[in-house]
């Protein structure tokens, strides 16, 4: 088997990233719970996506250190969800296991693989059997016995992928919610699959996969996009300037096409090196007339529409900087009505997002930012957000915290002990404090087939509700599954309840189901608020 390169690589991945991408409904379809936002495919795609993209910025020949970061960063600054986080972790151990590699051999991929469960493991409070982490495990076992069987690399590669296949197949024994819904683990398969696509593009097995994404170290020319400052009263947008190596070009006739192409049109310089200038809406027809006549090379394309909005986007940073603000909070919603409580209440920027589409940890950092203030919480208001949320506390640049709610209406509560004049660590706590008592309901239309917390079954369009994480009312009709979810969380002990309709409940609909509750507590006093959230009809909470 030849060494492996670094191009070959960073070409595996690319070819990995695709193939995730192309087979992430497959891993979704795995979630065991039958609500319509299953998305550890999904996540994990968008977590390899953007690993891709951060190994493309970089310049060519970059050291192993240099692209091991890079790989870490994109990876965390685009993980969604837990399985995004997860994966971010995974990969990261990777990395740091290889830095000190002096091959890529068996007894490098070991201590790689050692590595990653060390750094993963670390990364979950509480781990589960049967998930992500246990198919890490074993494969890194697989890696170890390989160095101790001295297998060859491909050998050592084979065995590592079979053995993720074949521990995502035994998480159903360890996982007993995967045995009763007769799945894999989710986030375990899409693990496997990205161990077996990036071990095949990397032996090169699928020249298909392999043709996914060239990263040829000999590439063209350089092509740099800049900001300048010369356009003032141009019409045109970009500002074009190279430098031709032509014994044939005609200066005079090139200055004419120049002309009929915008304005501030310039060919310097004699035969056989010119420099060409122009403003123009068409540097590719520009580009063409002179490769047609010689070689280009050291282009410059500078957007000067986004310079001037770039200078006032500073200016207006500058603004923001001054107003400064000593407290900041941030949270997650999905729906116009969910966000203008939420801001109404305090929140300064909410992040559109939670069961059906994740936030990554880039996109609770720049809301974070947004914020202008030294201090801020995080309320990520869903727990597969709540990784990604304590990510982006511990990389923001002021001191951040997350309030770990885990739905709207906790978050609701949660303002309430919010404080301005206390400290993070006293807001923390105080908040934390006023929403642990919260019970959360959604009510939401099975997709698939399934059972209930209790094991009886759920047929594929049963209107399901949900206390907490857990199935516990199954019904055709939604006033009538939300009665009986409200019994199974001891509505009667409860004050207060708090419902928010969502885009698919209307008007009529949510008064007619305040009119059955009222029914039936008479000493329940009731919100109802259009909360406008996708997917679930209805969310409520009691306190």
């Amino acid at each position: 088997m030849p060494n492996i390169n670094i191009p070959q690589v960073l070409s595996a991945i690319a070819s990995t990233s695709q193939t995730l991408s192309e087979r992430k409904e497959e891993i979704n379809r795995l979630n065991v719970f039958p609500v319509p936002d299953g998305d550890t495919g999904t996540n994990m795609s968008l977590t390899l996506d953007s690993v891709v993209k951060n190994l493309a910025a970089l310049p060519q020949n970059e050291s192993i250190e240099d692209i091991g970061r890079a790989i870490t960063t994109g990876a965390l600054m685009g993980a969604r969800g837990n399985s995004g986080v997860i994966t971010s972790q995974i990969l990261r151990g990777i990395c740091e296991g290889m830095v000190d590699a002096q091959a890529f051999d068996t007894q490098a991929v070991a201590r790689a693989f050692a590595r990653s469960v060390e750094v993963s493991f670390q990364a979950v409070r509480k781990p589960v059997e049967g998930t992500i982490l246990t198919v890490l495990r074993d494969s890194a076992t697989a890696a170890a016995q390989a160095v101790e069987s001295e297998l060859s690399l491909e050998e050592a590669l084979d065995a590592i992928v079979a053995e993720a296949y074949a521990s995502v197949q035994r998480t159903p024994e360890l996982l007993p919610v995967l045995k009763e819904n007769n799945v894999v683990d989710a986030g375990g398969f899409g693990l496997a699959i990205l161990f077996d696509s990036f071990v095949s593009a990397l032996l090169g097995r699928d020249a298909a996969a392999g043709r996914a994404f060239e990263f040829d170290p000999a590439t063209a020319p350089r092509v740099e996009i800049e900001q300048i400052n010369d356009w003032e009263g141009s019409q045109y947008r970009y500002c074009n300037e190279f430098l031709v190596h032509s014994d044939t070009l005609d200066k005079d006739e090139a200055l004419d096409f120049l002309g009929t192409m915008g304005d501030c049109e310039l060919c310097v310089g004699t035969n056989p090196r010119f420099k060409v200038h122009v403003h123009s809406n068409r540097p590719d027809e520009v580009l063409a007339y002179f490769l047609d006549r010689g070689q280009v090379f050291e282009v410059f394309i500078h957007n000067m529409d986004l310079q001037s909005v770039e200078r006032n986007e500073k200016l207006l940073a500058e603004k923001e900087e001054s107003q400064r603000k000593h407290f900041g909070l941030v949270a997650v919603a999905a729906g116009e009505g969910n966000a203008k409580i939420l801001e109404s209440l305090g929140v300064d920027v909410v992040v559109s997002g939670g069961q059906t589409m994740n936030p990554s940890t880039a996109d609770l950092l720049d809301a974070v930012n947004k914020t202008h203030a030294d201090n801020v919480i995080i309320l990520p208001d869903n727990s597969n957000i709540v990784m990604a949320a304590n990510s982006a506390a511990e990389l923001a640049e002021v001191n951040c915290g997350v309030v770990a709610t885990k739905s709207v209406p906790q978050a609701f509560s949660a303002l309430f002990g919010y404080d301005a004049d206390a400290s993070l660590d006293e807001n923390i706590e105080s908040m934390t404090d006023a929403f642990a008592e919260v019970k959360t309901g959604e009510v939401t239309t099975a997709i698939k087939d399934s059972h209930d917390s209790k094991g009886n079954p759920i047929a594929e369009g049963d209107v399901i509700g949900i206390a907490d994480g857990s199935i516990d009312a199954v019904g055709k009709d939604l006033i009538g599954v939300t009665l009986d979810l409200l019994a199974s969380m001891d509505a009667e002990d409860a004050d207060t309840c708090t419902l928010l309709a969502g885009e698919d409940m209307s008007d009529e609909q949510l008064e007619a189901l305040a009119a059955s509750i009222e029914e039936h507590y008479e000493d329940l006093e009731l919100d109802c608020q259009r909360g406008e959230q996708p997917l679930y009809p209805l969310v409520f909470s009691l306190e």
